[in-house]
């Protein structure tokens, strides 16, 4: 357990991001928009967590980091006046999910980039079409928020709809899903750039192994055409 946390602890401080995106009047508003996705889809609200609902007495907690890939670094460059040198944006994350009655659950996370002025909260709240049993898969709607903070030249939300479906076998539960996320990018103190809303279409897949004592998830996301991987530990019960 001590191990799974600490290469958590240690991937999300391995990459060397250093930059304060203080310099966004430096784009034009075309580079605007493909560094607005490109964060958009660093941020946008990543559950790792599999579709079946937890049940009014689950809980699922969990240390997490993500990592996307930066498509543009000229354009990252340029908006960080040259500090921001590295291939992706690394975001180690803090969830809580709880169980409701009907089917419900809800989830909140909080994270922050190291080395970086970028903080997001997010919240999610999911149905379960389908609970899912030993024949039945679970089936799950969710719909999800973000929030970026700390970043003074930039205000940015994103809401996300999406489904997903689980089968569970023995200790393990893979599970997939489709859906978009809407984003709101609003410059700061810039005459020359416009506010933008942009839409980017979200895949995602991943393995969630219970240990009884530990909780793993693996995912796998693609939300426009930025890929993302997660990596979480914690406990699921």
């Amino acid at each position: 357990m001590n191990r799974l946390i600490g290469l958590v602890l240690l991937l999300s401080t391995s990459v060397s991001q250093a930059a304060s995106f203080n310099t966004l009047d430096a784009l034009d508003q075309a580079q605007f928009v493909k560094f607005s996705e490109n964060v958009a889809a660093a941020i946008q609200y990543k559950g790792v967590t599999p579709p079946e609902p937890l049940g009014i007495l689950g809980f699922d907690v969990g240390l997490s980091v993500s990592y996307t890939t930066i498509e543009t670094d000229a354009i990252f460059d340029l908006a960080s006046e040259g500090d921001f040198d590295v291939a992706g944006i690394a975001l180690p994350r803090l969830t809580v999910h709880k169980g409701l009655p009907f089917g419900i659950d809800v989830g909140a996370s909080v994270s922050a980039a190291p080395g970086t002025d970028i903080r997001v909260l997010g919240a999610e709240i999911r149905y379960a079409i389908l609970e899912g049993n030993v024949a039945l898969p679970a089936v799950g709607v969710r719909a999800s928020g973000t929030v970026l903070q700390g970043v003074d030249e930039l205000d940015m939300q994103n809401i996300g709809v999406d489904i997903s479906v689980s089968k569970g076998f023995l200790m393990l539960t893979p599970y997939a899903g489709l859906g978009v996320v809407r984003t709101t990018a609003t410059p700061v103190d810039t005459e020359t750039l416009a506010e933008e809303t942009l839409s980017q279409t979200k895949m995602f897949a991943g393995l969630n192994v219970n240990l009884a004592l530990l909780n793993l998830t693996l995912e796998a996301d693609k939300t426009g055409d930025h890929s993302s991987g997660s990596l979480k530990v914690g406990f699921r019960f």
